[in-house]
């Protein structure tokens, strides 16, 4: 890859301070510098020879846009952004800029929570207890094991599983959502029942925590409800949602 090339963190405001000593993506790190076009700038380093997805890097392009999102709001690329040039950078600041500076107010002063639930194994119990097909599978297959019967007995234990999980996660959603200004659904997650995002008031994130903890307790022995968070804005800036990779997005 030509030495020009330039990998792309995200777009800020004109005179966003950059995080001092930190090193962006590549092996040695390479060093953050601002690209400007008019009111908007993009926060670059030199893109590396070959850009793989390896977890040091994955981290690098995350904790990057954090300490970004430290001091202003930023709309994040997702890992892999690379440019072929400066003039393309300016270029791509100039087409929306009236769009990005209107997604730069939008998300000033707000973080990303992501959640996700998953059922919980180890409440196969009160399962049995509280559900009388599954009661009556396991019955069956105990009195004629084999193939067949263990296959129904799996799906329907699967199946009741992520319905209480489900039921969990939906009373979760009920008590946050009116913590937070928007929401939007995240891509599925291999055995994950709901993954979504909120977009949530600095204001009000200690107090989105707590409470999304209090559900995590309420409901342990239905869901395992995991929150990632705040993170940058990814789920709320579409025109960079599918740029590449989501750190947010792995379980």
């Amino acid at each position: 890859m030509h030495s020009r090339h330039l990998y792309v963190y995200g777009i800020v405001r004109a005179g966003h301070p950059l995080p001092p000593g930190r090193r962006g993506v590549g092996a040695p790190p390479g060093r953050l510098r601002a690209v400007r076009r008019g009111s908007l700038a993009a926060v670059v380093s030199p893109s590396p020879e070959r850009l793989l997805a390896r977890r040091r890097d994955l981290l690098a392009h995350q904790d990057t846009l954090l300490a970004l999102a430290d001091h202003g709001p930023v709309l994040p690329m997702r890992f892999g952004m690379v440019a072929p040039d400066e003039q393309a950078v300016t270029r791509r600041l100039a087409e929306d800029a009236d769009g990005h500076l209107a997604a730069l107010e939008r998300l000033t002063g707000r973080v990303e929570f992501n959640l996700k639930a998953f059922p919980v194994e180890d409440s196969l119990a009160d399962l049995v207890r509280e559900d009388p097909t599954v009661r009556r599978l396991r019955e069956r297959a105990r009195r004629r094991p084999g193939y067949e019967a263990s296959l129904r007995l799996g799906e329907a234990i699967a199946t009741g599983l992520g319905r209480r999980a489900a039921e969990a996660v939906a009373e979760t959603l009920r008590r946050l959502t009116p913590l937070a200004e928007s929401t939007a659904p995240g891509p599925e997650v291999k055995g994950c029942v709901r993954n979504v995002s909120f977009l949530v008031p600095v204001a009000a994130q200690e107090r989105f925590a707590a409470s999304t903890a209090r559900c995590a307790g309420e409901f342990r022995h239905l869901a395992d409800l995991r929150l990632t968070g705040p993170l940058p804005c990814f789920s709320f800036v579409p025109s960079h949602r599918d740029s590449a990779a989501d750190p947010a997005g792995r379980s």
